[in-house]
């Protein structure tokens, strides 16, 4: 056999009625079946995923690795590219169905001429579901869903995935990666493979590990496109909203501090829709309270008198912090003090973990609405804070 267009990679664990479903769904695909193979990594040893791959000899090529390990969907994907030898790769949820055309159109619109795009895939239904409660589900069969996903083809979708609506035109030009969702995502095996992109494990849970790679991936002049032509229907399942918040609060500081960025900052502060619209002008604001052009405000992080202390507002120029005297107090002086390049509207600590926050005077100088934020944020990570005067919160 020759390499195949595609390699579907699937991560899985305990979601066999939703993988059968998915299995359903590509093996009704009107691309040759030779063009793709289906990759899964496997997290567990299940008799009954592999008495459900055995279904599926003569219609679908599946490889599954697998591993006995505990959760962690990174590295179950991680775990399949490693073995997948397609031109391009598509990464799969355990509950995306794809209609009968949508290989063969992702390929003949979006690949065909070898472009070098990152695609991500609409999600129709799963913003119907991501902010509540799924405590139970009842599985429907195929032919249920196939009469959905033919009717979805003759069907005008635009409206069914948030990501395309008017409303988030300007923050997708601004900030691609943000949309790019796991469920459903393309790309160039040799892209991933020359820049390293695979997916970080150091997220554990629910979490935003897409939207980061979708960063990596934007970073290295990969345009992340989200064409209306390509999507899937997400199937239902058990979600409990209380654990995903959790491990989202974590992944989110992981991230945080990863990329400490203004843009990431202003998103766990205001959401992406609110970041994209201030962006400018709380630029325009963190210039002015650094003293002009070409100043930024950081964070620090030191001892004084012993004391843990936390520093926000530190001017620096070129990310090197400008002398002051907060600085000067800190215990250990003799090396120039490492700085977050964060105004403070996100700070990568967990609650209550600083001894004391000491929010500095240019802070002051912002807007209510910005030094109230930034404040808050300090207030979550330290168990002390102490502001200038003209810092107090509104």
């Amino acid at each position: 056999m020759g390499t195949p267009k595609f390699s579907v990679v699937i991560p899985y664990k305990q979601r066999l009625d939703n993988i059968g479903l998915v299995f359903a769904a590509l093996a009704d695909q009107t691309l040759d079946r030779s063009d793709f193979e289906v990759v899964v990594g496997a997290l567990e040893y299940a008799p009954e995923y592999t008495a459900l791959c055995r279904e599926y000899t003569d219609r679908l090529r599946i490889v599954t690795v697998t591993a006995d390990v505990p959760w962690n969907l990174s590295h179950a994907r991680n775990l399949a590219v490693a073995q997948a030898t397609g031109e391009v790769l598509v990464f799969l949820d355990a509950d995306m169905m794809l209609p009968p055309g949508c290989l063969e159109n992702l390929y003949t619109r979006h690949y065909a001429h070898r472009q070098n795009v990152c695609i991500a895939g609409g999600m129709i239904g799963y913003d119907d579901v991501a902010e509540r409660d799924v405590d139970t589900v009842t599985a429907l069969p195929y032919s249920h869903y196939r009469t959905v996903l033919a009717q979805l083809e003759q069907t005008d979708v635009s409206g069914m995935d948030e990501r395309w609506s008017p409303a988030y035109r300007s923050p997708i030009a601004r900030f691609p990666w943000v949309y790019a969702r796991g469920g459903f995502l393309a790309l160039p095996a040799a892209t991933l493979r020359r820049h390293g992109l695979h997916f970080d494990e150091g997220f554990d849970g629910w979490g935003p590990e897409d939207q980061e790679w979708g960063l990596r991936v934007a970073a290295t002049g990969t345009p992340v496109l989200l064409p209306q032509d390509v999507y899937g229907v997400h199937l239902p399942h058990a979600r409990d909203l209380s654990a995903n918040g959790t491990t989202a609060g974590v992944n989110n500081k992981y991230y945080l501090a990863k990329w400490p960025r203004l843009d990431l900052e202003l998103a766990l502060a205001f959401g992406w829709l609110e970041a994209d619209r201030i962006y400018q002008e709380v630029e325009r604001e963190l210039a002015a309270a650094a003293g002009g052009e070409g100043r930024a405000l950081g964070a620090v992080r030191g001892t004084v008198n012993g004391t843990d202390v936390l520093l926000v507002g530190v001017v620096t120029a070129d990310g090197i912090p400008l002398p002051s005297p907060d600085l000067d107090a800190l215990d250990d002086t003799r090396a120039l003090p490492a700085v977050l390049p964060l105004a403070g509207f996100g700070l990568p600590h967990p609650d209550g973990s600083v001894e004391e926050c000491r929010v500095l005077p240019p802070v002051a100088a912002l807007g209510a609405r910005y030094r109230d934020a930034i404040l808050r944020e300090a207030e979550r990570v330290a168990r002390k804070v102490t502001a200038p005067a003209g810092a107090a919160r509104g």
